[in-house]
């Protein structure tokens, strides 16, 4: 009888990270119901919440990032990074992990960092077109790299790049045009176009902001706006909204039904994280990408112009997008040649059924290290 499989699966920080490591869980625990898996991730951060809510045991790490503008405090950061590969260690050896997976986020680098010093098979699955900093360190150690973007080998070795995208949530993979029954969800009107307005799962400032200071223009313009503000813009959001009643918006926080919300779109406002994107690929859906500018490397332009150069995407730059961000989508939404060809050219990039080939390498690299 074949030993069940054992995994710990390391990172987090934000929506980005998480769902996808969750999506790659599920699938794993679909095919092999009885493997043990381990999540190891940021103790303050929201994988804490999300992964335990997912149906799965979490270890937290004391582990923080780097601070670029006061170097003074990085004293701090680097005596949580000691106590992060302590409790690593801990952890790997108590749960004797097959291997261990890094999917980005602050734990990831410690875990896996120390997962491969204990002789434990790793593997990374770097989600952007540009690698982070991390992620390079570890690639010398891991088994196999699962990347989303052609081109990776200028960052890691070619002979352990394996292109498999990056893994969505089951919903929205599985999610097919529903766009009455969305609507209906929203209390929204299928007569008119609707943009979808998305700030990830904090929230995106500069987004929210656009959106806020011309919500003038969107109630002239008989445009319907499904707007999810993200956690720490909500209530000013809504403050905002006071002055506009009757206009055809739904508002908050959160989006429980992210299938639902991309069904009713006709165009999609977003940060360009990976996994957006991924989703937006697989989705065949027009979007404006508005990159954060508070990321490592700048990936998110990176990532936006993979899309452009492909004219597969509208990019407007974070500084640029209280300005023309509002304008931008209305013209689009209004242009059925062009929504088209967005739509076209983005399905062009979609990569299907990505957790279940990321399960295979990890599967391949366990059965041969056995």
């Amino acid at each position: 009888m074949k030993e069940q499989y054992r995994i710990i699966i390391s990172g987090g920080g934000t929506g980005g990270h998480i769902f996808p490591a969750i999506s790659i869980a599920n699938t794993f625990r679909k095919r092999f119901p009885d493997a043990e898996i381990l999540f190891v991730g940021a103790e303050d951060r929201m994988e804490m919440e999300k992964v335990p809510a997912a149906g799965y045991e979490i270890v937290g790490l004391p582990v923080s990032g780097f601070d670029r503008a006061h170097l003074l405090n990085n004293i701090k950061v680097l005596n949580r990074l000691r106590k992060s590969l302590g409790l690593a260690k801990k952890t790997i050896r108590e749960f004797r992990p097959d291997i261990a997976v890094g999917v980005g986020g602050y734990a990831s680098g410690p875990t896996l960092w120390m997962a491969a010093s204990l002789g434990i098979p790793t593997l990374i699955q770097e989600q952007n077109s540009y690698a982070g900093v991390t992620n390079k360190l570890l690639a010398k150690k891991t088994s196999k790299i699962c990347v989303a973007y052609d081109g990776m080998e200028k960052f890691f070795p070619a002979d352990k790049i394996v292109i498999t995208g990056n893994p969505v949530r089951k919903d929205l993979e599985e999610a097919t045009d529903r766009k009455e029954e969305a609507l209906a969800f929203f209390g929204l009107s299928p007569e008119k176009k609707t943009i979808l307005v998305v700030g990830g799962s904090l929230g995106a400032r500069t987004i929210n902001r656009s959106i806020q200071g011309d919500l003038d223009k969107l109630f002239a313009s008989d445009v319907q706006v499904i707007w999810q503000t993200g956690r720490y813009y909500y209530s000013e959001a809504t403050k905002h909204l006071k002055a506009y009643r009757g206009m055809p918006i739904w508002c908050s926080d959160f989006i429980t039904r992210m299938d639902y919300a991309y069904s009713a779109a006709d165009l999609i406002i977003s940060r360009a994280g990976a996994s957006s994107i991924s989703e937006l690929c697989l989705l065949k859906k027009p979007v404006i990408l508005v990159p954060s500018p508070n990321v490592a490397e700048d990936h998110q332009t990176k990532n936006a112009m993979a899309l452009v150069n492909k004219d597969a995407a509208i990019m407007v730059s974070d500084k640029d997008a209280e300005q023309q961000l509002v304008t931008r989508a209305l013209e689009v939404v209004h242009d059925d040649g062009q929504l088209a060809l967005l739509s076209r050219n983005i399905e062009q990039l979609a990569q299907h059924q990505s957790a279940d080939r990321i399960v295979d390498e990890i599967v391949k690299i366990i059965d041969k290290n056995r």
